[in-house]
């Protein structure tokens, strides 16, 4: 009951406190800003005073009214994702290794799954292989196969594979267990040879 009074009490006191007279200092009767503002922040560093705003925020009343409109969150996420900036700060990010090695792995095992769960369809292997055993897409398979636009593009893939985070990060894993396997065998050399 003491902290909803204070609660109550905070707005009186910030009234009364601008209509008291001025001090000498102040001219033409004006409030003194600095100090009406010293006393409510003492008011509410106060044991009373956190409690009181503990007890307001915790009210199921002004919880509804403090929480955003999911239009206006939609609305600043796209609005902050697709601006210049946040572009900039994705492009950065990426180039972190192991950021992108997360996000990689995260997004190919739901890309795998996915697969696996169409392969697994019968309705859609049976499209597959309709569309695979007509002639007429051999021959442009085969066509396609045999362009320079084919070739072109499998150059690309190897590039963007070589460039890719996880093949990155899988290299160098192979790279240090072989440069480990080469020392091991050379530390090994003297001591055959010794003996």
């Amino acid at each position: 009951m003491k902290r909803i009074s204070l609660v109550l009490l905070l707005p009186v006191i910030v009234f009364l406190s601008s209509c008291a007279p001025a001090a000498e200092g102040n001219t033409g009767g004006q409030v003194d800003y600095e100090e009406t503002k010293k006393m409510v922040v003492d008011i509410l560093k106060t044991d009373d005073g956190k409690k009181a705003l503990q007890e307001v925020m915790s009210d199921d009343a002004m919880k509804e009214k403090l929480v955003m409109d999911q239009k206006v969150v939609q609305d600043t996420i796209s609005t902050t994702l697709t601006s210049e900036q946040a572009t900039e700060f994705w492009k950065k990010t990426f180039n972190d290794t192991e950021f992108a090695k997360g996000v990689a792995k995260s997004m190919r095992t739901e890309n795998e799954a996915l697969l696996k769960d169409l392969m697994n369809d019968p309705e859609y292997r049976a499209m597959m292989i309709e569309v695979f055993k007509e002639p007429e897409m051999q021959k442009e398979m085969a066509d396609a196969l045999k362009s320079k636009e084919y070739r072109e593009h499998l150059q690309s893939v190897i590039t963007e594979t070589l460039d890719s985070p996880l093949y990155k990060a899988k290299m160098q894993e192979l790279l240090l267990k072989a440069a480990e396997e080469a020392q091991a065998k050379q530390e090994e050399k003297p001591k055959e040879e010794g003996s």
